[in-house]
């Protein structure tokens, strides 16, 4: 697969802040593309820096072989969903579509039936029929969010920038809107590149997953493989199902402050020594319940749980006062009541481990 855009030893500073740092970074054409990072971690300013709302102070950017990093942001063929949607209120749905293709500086529609046809078309594709002439405040927030893509897509861009896009919608609203975003890329057959810091959106959606840490890309990879294969305890942390530990590599044994954990997982190169054990992996048992071969065993007090419609999520207080979390599936088996402060055995396989070393 071709590459439609390339940052080369990218840069962008404010005062003493180094937002991006020297990245590296290829996007296919014909992909859905998420970028996930937490606060401060640059995502914005990349995609301002790829849209041409910032300038970097180093480096190049190619968008089809060409260069463009000194190109106007209107002329660059890349479209931009910002996440307030930043619509005008006293236009309609239509006019707010027609805007960019009427008043762009390049090629503008001027011919009034080009126009309503192309603008027809583009509101079927996001599924807005019959809402043409609606005020845009007297719509709900989903439709407004596809009148900002649609007034993106009718301009026909090469690719298509969203920030948070789905940031301002409710719960419901998010995950139906997940599908129809990437039912509607793969329609237009350009690319979406989708800034969230919702690690489980990130992975939902993208059929690749770039992570983003203190201006670097700290790993790029298909979601399976980033969620199962984390390149470091930072991306491991930002996916937000991991129990991290810190400590050092003994021979076959793992060394933390909390406890010492037999290896025989997998092993990841790493510049900071940790050991990692994903939420759903891990058993609760009764705190005298035997333990099998291969299997690592802590003991916790239990503090909580949340429900969370698939799954069950309890909290236990380990003896150096971290909590440790496990991710109970209500498919595998009927949810279990644990006693408040109970102390219970927390268990897994050794070889369902990550180790960082």
């Amino acid at each position: 697969m071709s590459a439609a855009l390339q940052l080369m030893n990218v840069s962008k500073s404010y005062g003493d802040l180094k937002a991006l740092d020297r990245i590296e970074l290829a996007l296919p054409d014909d992909a859905y593309i998420s970028l996930l990072g937490p606060s401060g971690s640059g995502k914005t300013t990349l995609l301002r820096v790829i849209a041409g709302f910032e300038e970097p102070e180093q480096g190049a950017i190619l968008f089809g072989g060409k260069r463009i990093d000194h190109i106007a942001p209107h002329n660059r063929g890349i479209g931009f969903v910002f996440q307030n949607f930043a619509l005008f209120p006293h236009l309609s749905v239509a006019e707010n579509i027609a805007f960019g293709l009427v008043n762009r500086e390049l090629n503008p529609v001027t011919d009034a039936a080009s126009v309503k046809a192309r603008v027809r078309d583009i509101i079927s594709l996001v599924g807005l029929t019959g809402l043409e002439d609606r005020a845009v405040t007297q719509i709900s927030g989903g439709q407004r969010q596809r009148v900002a893509l649609a007034r993106t897509l009718v301009t026909e861009p090469k690719m298509v920038l969203l920030d948070e896009p789905l940031g301002a919608l409710d719960a419901n609203l998010r995950s139906r809107m997940r599908t129809e975003l990437r039912a509607i890329r793969e329609r237009c057959g350009v690319t979406f590149l989708h800034v969230t810091g919702s690690e489980s959106e990130a992975l939902a959606m993208g059929d690749t997953v770039l992570v983003l840490d203190r201006g670097h890309i700290a790993q790029s990879a298909h979601s399976d493989l980033l969620y199962n294969r984390p390149a470091s305890p930072a991306v491991a942390r930002f996916l937000n199902c991991y129990n991290l530990f810190s400590g050092s590599v003994a021979g076959d044994v793992f060394v933390s402050p909390t406890g010492r954990f037999a290896l025989g997982g997998f092993r990841q190169p790493a510049s900071q020594p940790a050991y990692a054990i994903r939420y759903d992996r891990v058993d609760i048992r009764e705190q005298n319940a035997p333990v099998l071969q291969g299997e690592v065993r802590l003991e916790g007090n239990f503090v909580a749980s949340e429900y969370s419609g698939a799954a069950i999520n309890s909290f236990f207080a380990l003896d150096d006062g971290r909590v440790f979390e496990v991710e109970s599936h209500l498919s595998r088996s009927a949810p279990q009541t644990y006693v408040e402060k109970g102390r219970y055995a927390l268990v897994w396989k050794r070889e369902d481990a990550l180790v960082f070393a």
